[in-house]
């Protein structure tokens, strides 16, 4: 997990530094105090990047040239211990270090700190478009299946020549036939990645959902995959290359699949209420972490931006009993130190951190308004 975080000016936090880190860390303090900048740091440093939306400008503190988050990962079940730090110039320039070293891509990062992200924006998985569902079902199967990142890559190249040489006034059809034989067959591998992921995940989800919601009846997880299901891929293009000559892209395909949930044949997103809403993120946001913990010994780490809102004192208990099920390491956030009071199971011993205009403190357990003597947290 992570044990060290320090923030070097993004946003309001000038200088924060956190050496002793534990499995369940609790910021809490007014709003615009700095806690949602919190996560948004442990998030850099396991995407490069916030998952708020936004430049660098926004991002690293005014008046800085740049921002820098710090952490070090212990592992273990190896004894392993590891440095990791992103650097965010305004210009958009990136640096990556892990152990010391600059690493060469994004994804090599990614596979060293597993994130998940519990937020406002979560709700896209329901009320979104089909993107931000593609995007958190092609997350789990990254994490699951090795080869799946570059056969995507392999999909994405295919896809682009494909759609400039449908964007040509006049067609080579025996260059476009090379691209279109070569996307029906990545894109039939993806499809196999993901329809056996889903196999796994549907299920989990289900079984989640009967503990954190059991009277919603009808709740079903479906995955479409972004052509006609009777077809194979391939004749699927062959289908619809007139309407993709036309318009000048590629409208059938992976880049087209989606993954819905329903409630008795209806979408979850028009009958259920904002808080059933929520618990349904929660649950395909669970279901998905628990794979990640099986399949690789890293687990993730859970980033829970304001767990009450939305959800009654039972729920939010339960959703935090199924985190630390999970054994994952979890950074949430809320107004009020006693929202999450007597949430988490017993023997579990949340840090407390109280934020205020950028500044972080650590906080006694037992008693949130009695402050701990300096253990490194400015």
């Amino acid at each position: 997990m992570l044990t060290q975080l320090q923030i070097h000016h993004l946003r309001n936090l000038s200088q924060v530094a956190l050496r002793e880190l534990g499995q369940v860390n609790i910021f809490y303090g007014p709003n615009g105090s700095g806690k949602t900048s919190i996560l948004e740091s442990v998030h850099m440093l396991g995407m490069s990047r916030s998952f708020r939306a936004g430049t660098p400008r926004t991002l690293v503190t005014h008046g800085e040239q740049r921002c820098t988050v710090y952490g070090v990962t212990e592992f273990a079940t190896a004894g392993q211990r590891a440095s990791v730090a992103v650097q965010r110039e305004l210009s958009g320039e990136l640096q990556i270090k892990l152990a010391g070293e600059k690493l060469r891509s994004v994804a090599e990062l990614v596979a060293h700190l597993p994130l998940q992200v519990l937020n406002a924006a979560s709700f896209d998985l329901l009320t979104g478009s089909p993107a931000a569902r593609r995007q958190f079902l092609n997350w789990g199967v990254f994490h699951v299946e090795q080869r799946f990142f570059s056969e995507w890559q392999r999909f994405q190249r295919c896809v682009k020549q494909r759609n400039k040489l449908l964007r040509r006034g006049k067609l080579e059809y025996s260059e476009l036939s090379v691209w279109t034989r070569e996307l029906a067959a990545s894109g039939e591998q993806i499809h196999r990645y993901r329809q056996a992921y889903f196999e796994v995940l549907a299920p989990r989800f289900r079984a989640i959902m009967a503990e954190l919601s059991p009277g919603l009846n009808g709740l079903e997880l479906r995955y479409r995959k972004g052509w006609d299901k009777s077809l194979a891929y391939g004749d699927a293009l062959a289908s619809s290359e007139v309407a993709d000559s036309e318009q000048g892209y590629t409208h059938v395909g992976p880049q087209r699949a989606d993954l819905r949930v329903t409630v008795s044949g209806y979408s979850a997103a028009e009958t259920l209420s904002r808080g059933q809403q929520k618990l349904v993120v929660c649950g395909l946001k669970l279901a998905q972490g628990q794979i990640m913990a099986e399949s690789q010994p890293r687990g993730c780490v859970y980033l829970v931006d304001d767990l009450p809102s939305e959800l009654d004192v039972q729920h939010c208990r339960q959703v935090c009993e199924a985190l630390t099920a999970l054994q994952a390491q979890v950074f949430i956030t809320c107004v009020d130190a006693k929202d999450l009071e007597g949430m988490w199971p017993e023997g579990v011993n949340p840090m407390m951190f109280h934020v205020e205009h950028g500044r972080v403190v650590e906080r006694s357990a037992t008693d949130p308004t009695q402050e701990q003597p300096p253990s490194g947290c400015t």
